[in-house]
Order: structure tokens, then C-alpha cells, then sequence
């Protein structure tokens, strides 16, 4: 499927958990623990993982776009800002690393992970880029999806994801359940 801005579509079987959850948090209040315990609970049940664990690579509050992705298969990190300088307005996520850490989790697919897990539905999958593909090439194959998506960006993720995507907040307790019910 093509980074467009249309939205998923993808068989439901009766009695079955939605396969993607957006995890819907305020702007600038990255879920950080609720990702970390979701991997921890994950690891723990042998749940097989592709995708990407966002850490701060600064913790200066002019930096908010200063991540960096840990490949959940690899434990590869990837920094996705540009080092533009001090002066730098805006966010400075670098779009053609971005697209070289989407390729190696679209390989990481083709292990049958039981789960993806992917840090944000950002400006760039709000615009038809980013991660799109990699979301639509996981529903294709059946394998659910956890994705966080700032307030900001939720009419864009509703349009995109449509039927197929349900919103839980910022809460690992809701994360859970909804993990239990994909079984």
C-alpha cells in the first residue's frame, strides 16, 4: 500500500480486537512509561516484537524532536533530528532516516512478529509519509499495531486509520486489556 492519505482497509473477523491501538496522549507528554512497560510486559510473555522504543536524546525542552528510535528486533538506534545548530526553530526530524528506520523494521516483518510497536503519528504521517506504509504492511499481514499519536495529530489518524483503529489513553492498565484481547 502507498504513503496516501486514504485510509486502511483490512478484512475484521466477528469477535475480534481491532488490530491497531493508538495510544492517544497529550501534545509534548510523550507516553514514555506506558512504551516501556508495554515492551517490559511484551518481552516478559515471550511476545516476538518488531519496531521501534523512542528515547530522548536530550533533555533540553528546546529539543522535542531530539529521539532516537530503538529497533525492537535489533536493538539498532537511530537518531532522527538534524543537527542544524543552537538557532534551530521547529522540528528538525530528519525524513530520510526516518525512511531508512522504516525499511529495516519492514524487514524485521518478514520474522512474523507477533506485535509492532511504533512511537508516533506524527506531522510527517499526518502530511501522507513517514510510517504509513509500514503501518498499512502490518494490518496486510495480521500483525497488530500500537502506535502513540499526540492530540494534535488525532483527526489526521482518524482519517488515516479509519474503522480499524482503536484509541486508548495514555494508561498501560488499558494497554494491557487491550493486548488480552487480541488473544
Amino acid at each position: 500500500m502507498s504513503a496516501t492519505p486514504f485510509a486502511l482497509t483490512h478484512e475484521l473477523s466477528p469477535g475480534h480486537a481491532l488490530p491497531v491501538a493508538a495510544i492517544v496522549y497529550a501534545d509534548e507528554v510523550y507516553p514514555d512509561a506506558v512504551f516501556n512497560h508495554l515492551v517490559q510486559q511484551c518481552r516478559a510473555h515471550g511476545v516476538m516484537l518488531a519496531g521501534v522504543l523512542q528515547h530522548r536524546a536530550s533533555r533540553d525542552g528546546d529539543r522535542r524532536c531530539d529521539v532516537v528510535l530503538q529497533d525492537l528486533a535489533t536493538g539498532y538506534r537511530t537518531a532522527l533530528f538534524e543537527n542544524r545548530g543552537t538557532g534551530a526553530c521547529g522540528c528538525r526530524l530528519d525524513e530520510a532516516v526516518l525512511a531508512e528506520a522504516s525499511a529495516r523494521i519492514e524487514g524485521s516483518l518478514e520474522h512474523a512478529p507477533h506485535l509492532l510497536i511504533l512511537n508516533k503519528f506524527g506531522k510527517v504521517e499526518c502530511e501522507g509519509g513517514g510510517l504509513r506504509d509500514l503501518i498499512a504492511s502490518a494490518i496486510d499481514r495480521g500483525i497488530p499495531v500500537v502506535i502513540g499519536v499526540p492530540k494534535r495529530n488525532i483527526d489526521a489518524w482518524r482519517s488515516f486509520a479509519g474503522e480499524l483503529a482503536v484509541e486508548l489513553e495514555d494508561d498501560a492498565h488499558e494497554v494491557d486489556r487491550w493486548l488480552q484481547s487480541l488473544v
